[in-house]
């Protein structure tokens, strides 16, 4: 198991902004967490990957507290949570190449070459982050995550500022990985990302924590 969330209550000071979550998360699984904007979808991701302290209850990653300082965690990890973290200095390509060099991708050119490509960033590769608009910018983070080798990735509403194409292509590369015996943890907004990637869905509502079927969970999403 990746992912071992019991109990996990998660917020800010004393105050947690949903009830207390239980998820597990394993390799060949897509678990996508919904709900409405402010119930805690961004919260619970950032908890769970160690970088807030849990309220109360448990959460294990790759069977220990989560430490984003490890070398297991950086080795196994791969994360876009909505902060633009880029190098200010690289070009995209440059960029991309950096994360695949670091963590010893074999072919890194190749891989990168390849990603520049599917995310659309042909024209752009050899602009700087602040030359990118902020669909682009979205799409570069998106493509460092999948440039690098990892047991689990964690996406926080990665759809957002990605046109309908983009998102189509983001839910076939999410099948893929949970397919090759990846692990996808992702926030999302988007009922195609759910119905298309996700093989369950766990819903944070005001009433509590609902956990449906994929089909169940993207029909949720129109309904919020």
């Amino acid at each position: 198991m990746l992912v071992n969330a019991r109990d996990l209550s998660v917020g800010y000071g004393a105050g947690p902004v949903c009830a207390p979550v239980t998820l597990t998360v394993a390799p060949g699984e897509a678990i996508a967490v919904i709900g409405a904007n402010g119930t805690g979808k961004s919260t619970l991701l950032r908890t769970v990957v160690g970088l807030q302290e849990p309220l109360a209850g448990t959460v294990d990653l790759l069977g220990a507290p989560a430490d984003p300082r490890t070398v297991e965690f950086r080795a196994a990890v791969a994360s876009v949570l909505g902060d633009d973290a880029f190098f200010p200095a690289l070009t995209v390509t440059e960029h991309l190449r950096l994360v695949a060099y670091g963590h010893g991708v074999d072919d890194a050119d190749g891989v990168v070459d390849d990603l520049v490509e599917e995310f659309g960033l042909t024209d752009r590769a050899d602009a700087l982050p602040s030359a990118l608009s902020s669909g682009q910018r979205r799409r570069v983070l998106l493509a460092a995550a999948f440039a690098r080798p990892r047991s689990l990735l964690v996406l926080d509403e990665p759809e957002q500022r990605l046109d309908s194409g983009m998102r189509n292509r983001l839910t076939d590369r999410l099948v893929e990985e949970r397919e090759d015996g990846g692990a996808v943890l992702v926030a999302t907004h988007d009922p195609v990302v759910v119905a298309g990637a996700a093989t369950a869905v766990v819903l944070l509502h005001e009433d509590g924590i609902r956990h449906l079927a994929p089909e169940a969970g993207a029909a949720a999403i129109e309904a919020l």
